[in-house]
């Protein structure tokens, strides 16, 4: 590849553009430009709170900045500008919805997240009316998946790998190895292809819908699986909340053991926390803890698969992947997340860390909406649940078997006094 060719995709190919648009927003948070967040925690009897004036004003500036941003990022890559313009604000609207929705304290109650909510509207939309040709230019999902991991990087701390714990630290790689690898090989054993056994591995041994987020990308990998993985995951995880704590109970497992079993083994953050209150203090702790472990080694996990990815999925008559070659095929935007985590964890001063963390994970929020909206829009109902006769399903559901009974033994190993004395919570 010559330097001209270089050059044009450091500024133009998607990858690329993706980071230097997670950038930009990075960097103008930074400079001081912090918008209010809009708000949408309601329930019956203020169902209409997230329609304030003030809340639908910072949806507007949101709304504006991102429409701008992302234009900019379009025409770099060569896109139909007018046409991206003209769509993107009904993407946008129909984001702001799926976290309205999600927004409901009842639902909240349950673990369910705007993930479904957007991938819910974007399916009955392209199902029943379909999706009219002026919207599909603003219909990027990989664009808007890149921009939010990018972001998601300034929440991955270096730091708060070392305040989970050494104990937190060593659940949460036990776990990731050896589930990720079980869950591997027992997906390809159900003649699960390679990418999509990948995704739930990754899905179920990390942390649910971020890391089959992570995965997807750092493999380039169809957006339909994704969809398909982060549907089970949220279906899975809303009983696992209620069953659990009820297994820790009846089994009579320490309160410590079980909420590390807890952090470790459901997928995601919302279900964790409140798994673990029905527990008490000491479990909710102990969950928090793995959970932020797990989380924690995201960026590391994506960039392990990336770099693994490009070994085993060499092209045909290489025998041995050049380095150049490996570059060419690692997914930029994974440079941009760890690059991210750094200047978040050893260049930005501690109080702007602190004073910017929530607003960095709502504008992560609103990317992962938008591009799950559009996971909809791209798919069929047949495509989704017929894919591979239901097999992808089985592996995901024997996939978290293994989860929930390897992550057991080792947090009775681990929290429960057998090899370190148990932590005091």
């Amino acid at each position: 590849m010559g330097d001209g060719s270089k050059r044009s995709t450091l500024l133009h190919g998607e990858d690329w553009v993706s980071v230097w648009l997670g950038f930009g927003l990075i960097a103008v948070v930074l400079l001081g430009f912090r918008p209010d967040m809009p708000g949408f925690g309601w329930d019956g009897a203020d169902i209409g709170k997230p329609f304030s004036t003030l809340n639908m004003q910072a949806s507007f500036v949101l709304g504006a900045a991102f429409l701008g941003l992302s234009a900019c990022g379009i025409a770099l890559m060569g896109g139909r500008l007018v046409a991206y313009m003209t769509g993107f604000p009904l993407i946008f609207i129909l984001a702001w919805i799926a976290q309205w929705l999600a927004g409901n304290a009842g639902i909240k109650a349950w673990g369910l997240s705007y993930v479904i909510f957007a991938l819910l509207i974007g399916l009955s939309i392209s199902n029943t009316v379909g999706v009219p040709e002026w919207l599909k230019p603003a219909v990027r999902t990989e664009y808007y998946i890149k921009a939010g991991l990018v972001i998601l990087g300034s929440n991955i701390l270096f730091q708060e790998i070392l305040k989970a714990g050494f104990l937190g630290i060593l659940q949460a790689l036990l776990v990731i190895v050896v589930v990720w690898y079980a869950c591997f090989r027992l997906s390809r054993k159900l003649r699960v292809d390679d990418e999509f056994a990948a995704i739930i591995a990754t899905a179920v041994s990390v942390c649910g819908v971020s890391a089959a987020i992570a995965a997807c990308g750092a493999i380039q990998g169809d957006r339909k699986k994704l969809s398909y993985t982060t549907s089970l995951v949220l279906i899975v995880a809303a009983p696992m909340m209620i069953v659990m704590p009820w297994i820790v109970t009846q089994a009579d497992i320490p309160d410590v053991v079980g909420g590390a079993w807890i952090g470790g083994t459901i997928d995601t953050t919302a279900a964790v926390a409140a798994a673990g209150e029905m527990l008490g203090d000491a479990a909710a702790n102990a969950a928090v803890i793995v959970k932020l472990s797990q989380n924690a080694m995201l960026g590391l996990a994506a960039f392990a698969l990336s770099l693994w990815w490009s070994f085993r999925h060499k092209p045909q008559g290489v025998e041995r992947p050049s380095a150049s070659m490996i570059w060419e095929r690692f997914p930029k935007f994974v440079l941009g997340f760890m690059a991210a985590s750094v200047l978040f964890s050893f260049l930005a001063a501690p109080e702007t860390v602190d004073a910017t963390k929530p607003l960095m994970k709502g504008l992560r929020t609103w990317w992962f909406a938008l591009s799950f909206v559009c996971i909809g829009l791209e798919t069929r109902f047949a495509e989704l649940f017929g894919m591979d006769d239901g097999r992808p399903a089985l592996a995901f559901v024997g996939a978290q078997a293994l989860n929930v009974v390897w992550t057991l033994l080792i947090a009775f190993l681990i929290f429960g006094g057998v090899l370190f004395p148990a932590p005091l919570l």
